[in-house]
């Protein structure tokens, strides 16, 4: 594969055939990777990150690449298994893995943070996927701003009304 960066060599085999695989079907939609950016919801960089096997790509990120290539429906879905098979291999960093075997996570409360820990570091999960109590403070925040804009919209309404006679 001409033009690419070499991969890593301890990449596990299922990441390196995945990313390989990525790249050839990107080199085949013949765009860039600006060009790729700006027809998915995925930036130049975060394109340069997963083909050069330094991120797991998202899901959804795959599957945009695929509609782009104008892969059918059974291609992309054995796009879809590459992935999964290439994201449970995907090496973690070695910091996380020391930090959780350092601090010594056992029982049920270990569990429970290596979830909220997935949740953090895997950035394969889609935002909707977060833990509920994660999402419910920014879903307050946000319906409480909403609030207080459709408050201030009615004060500068009747404000109007009652300037305007």
């Amino acid at each position: 594969m001409s033009g690419w960066q070499a991969l890593p060599d301890d990449l596990p085999p299922e990441v390196r055939h995945f990313v390989e695989q990525l790249r050839q079907l990107k080199d085949r939609t013949g765009l860039s990777l600006v060009s790729l950016g700006a027809r998915t919801a995925y930036s130049k960089s975060s394109w340069h990150r997963y083909l050069n096997a330094t991120q797991p790509p998202p899901r959804q990120a795959v599957a945009a690449l695929c509609r782009i290539a104008g892969l059918d429906t059974a291609e992309a879905e054995r796009f879809g298994v590459r992935w999964e098979l290439a994201v449970q291999a995907w090496p973690r960093p070695a910091a996380a893995t020391s930090v959780r075997a350092a601090e010594g996570k056992e029982g049920q409360e270990g569990q429970e943070a290596e979830k909220g820990e997935r949740y953090e570091d895997d950035p394969t999960l889609p935002w909707w996927d977060e833990p509920p109590g994660e999402r419910a403070s920014g879903t307050n925040r946000l319906l409480l701003s909403a609030a207080l804009l459709l408050v201030l919209l009615l004060l500068l309404g009747v404000a109007g009304a009652v300037a305007s006679g």
